[in-house]
């Protein structure tokens, strides 16, 4: 399955429904440089906040920003950055 990045806008995330594996993709733009970053689980179970969730809602969130935190430090060039923007 071929995308042409060309076509795509920078940093706009879009959903992938018929890629294998991944639910979203974007094409990173930063300083010049250009990368087609493919993230997020296909058919996995996200947390986007909410109003008035539930206090474990809260914690699953709470404990995926605690394990992809250095990733997501790394800026838009990483996959752990779109995820968190995106899904979490």
């Amino acid at each position: 399955m071929a995308t042409a990045k060309s076509k795509l806008k920078c940093n706009t995330p879009v959903k992938t429904p018929n890629h294998p594996t991944k639910s979203h993709m974007v094409k990173a733009c930063d300083g010049g440089k250009e990368k087609l970053i493919r993230f997020g689980s296909q058919g996995a179970k996200t947390y986007p906040p909410k109003k008035g969730e539930s206090q474990k809602a809260k914690d699953t969130r709470k404990a995926w920003y605690a394990r992809h935190e250095e990733n997501i430090a790394k800026g838009k060039m990483s996959a752990a950055y779109w995820s968190a923007k995106v899904k979490w």
